[in-house]
């Protein structure tokens, strides 16, 4: 199992680095850039604001992205919710597939190791690339901030990104599900599933009338604005994340192990 573990780490490796070279960068310059930007923001401030639905979907009519918080909680927060849950997704939709895809399952199941085995040292996989990417995002962050001699809340950080792990280990399970499902690889659903559900996400912010929607989108129990603002998380919306977490690992495993593999 270590063999087959170090095996699926290499394979990725490439693709963790350069996905954390983006987002992280990304979001490293823009703390950078907050500084020769402070002013221009003020004068902006009351305008985001005021623009109605898009400011109730991105939180400036709760923020002021004047502030460096609430500059991180608009800007950057939105780079790295959909920078991680993208990534997440492409790891998770190519994992199980790629063994059918490549037409290598035949020589990987002939291996004196259990097909569950196999599977189970896939998703770990998948859940440890997540955690090193939201680490080393998170600590170019901090290193931002470092940088720049601003005073931000750390707590309110560190939960915000916390939460983004939770997603994005949310969104990866539901691509594994959908990876063991298939024969081939599906990075287009996957990156579909990600943007239907932050559209989702911004549509319950915006219309009363769907807004219990909400709770079928893992972005709104890790939405920046909502952390920043109440400075803790949604009990009852996390609780469902960690349930379809767990419901969409147990389902891969179970359909997996079922399943007629193609040579």
């Amino acid at each position: 199992m270590r063999t087959l573990f170090g095996h699926e780490m290499r394979m990725n490796w490439k693709s963790l680095l350069i996905w954390v070279l983006c987002v992280a960068g990304i979001g490293f310059s823009c703390i950078l850039l907050f500084s020769s930007l402070k002013e221009s923001m003020k004068g902006m401030e009351e305008a985001y604001s005021s623009m109605g639905a898009f400011s109730q979907a991105f939180g400036l009519d709760r923020l002021s992205i004047a502030t460096l918080e609430g500059y991180y909680a608009t800007e950057i927060g939105t780079i790295h919710t959909l920078g991680s849950a993208m990534f997440a997704a492409i790891i998770g939709t190519i994992l199980l597939s790629k063994e059918e895809d490549g037409h290598t399952s035949e020589f990987l199941y002939s291996l004196p190791v259990s097909r569950r085995k196999a599977v189970f040292v896939k998703w770990a996989a998948l859940m440890v690339n997540i955690l090193i990417f939201n680490v080393i995002c998170t600590l170019s962050y901090l290193a931002g901030f470092l940088f720049m001699e601003e005073s931000v809340d750390i707590k309110c950080i560190l939960l915000f990104h916390l939460m983004q792990t939770l997603m994005n280990m949310e969104i990866g399970s539901i691509c594994f599900l959908i990876s063991a499902c298939t024969r081939k690889n599906k990075i287009g659903a996957g990156l579909g599933i990600v943007i239907l559900l932050y559209v989702v996400d911004m549509m319950a912010r915006i219309i009363p009338a769907i807004k219990n929607l909400k709770y079928i989108t893992p972005f709104s129990y890790a939405n920046a604005a909502d952390i920043f603002c109440n400075e803790k998380v949604d009990g009852p919306m996390t609780i469902i994340g960690v349930a379809v977490l767990a419901i969409t690992t147990i389902g891969a495993f179970v359909i997996y192990e079922k399943k007629d593999l193609a040579s």
